[in-house]
């Protein structure tokens, strides 16, 4: 890769989520088969397993580091508390969070349609990432999105 005249190597992401996990072979393979993601690079570490890989979910990048001494993130705990939550939209959320559920994924909110429009489902995947997989099933206004939000919290009250 070459960097263009912003400092960008050529086809790189502006944004790329890095991913600290305890086994980085394990995370990419899952991502591979729940969202279809492609692998760019593996490369190991000194004991021979993956320590960081590169890999794009439908054109976007995302990267997967293992924990190392002197760095200070770490891989999340695998109980959903994780501050960090990744969303990607796919095709079709109901057969990605299958997917995803078979590879050892939990789910934390089940699939449902939300009033901006999007049909989402949170999980955890095994690593302990957390995930929002959405599919857009209704193009909205503001106007729409406000009027629904209100008569939401209209309901709560």
């Amino acid at each position: 890769m070459t960097a263009d005249s912003r400092g960008l190597p050529e086809g790189a992401s502006v944004v790329i989520p890095r991913l600290f996990c305890r086994d980085v072979a394990a995370a990419m393979d899952f991502c591979a088969k729940t969202f279809g993601a492609a692998d760019l690079n593996r490369r190991q570490g000194p004991d021979g397993t993956v320590a960081h890989g590169l890999m794009t979910i439908s054109g976007a990048m995302i990267m997967f580091e293992a924990e190392w001494p002197g760095v200070s993130s770490r891989a999340p705990a695998a109980d959903g508390s994780s501050p960090v939550v990744i969303y990607v939209y796919v095709e079709d959320v109901d057969k990605t969070v299958e997917r995803a559920v078979a590879g050892g994924a939990k789910v934390l909110s089940p699939v449902a349609n939300q009033f901006w429009g999007d049909r989402i489902g949170w999980i955890m995947d095994p690593s302990g990432h957390v995930w929002t997989i959405a599919t857009r099933i209704e193009k909205t206004s503001e106007g729409e999105r406000q009027q629904r939000w209100a008569d939401i919290a209209a309901a709560k009250s």
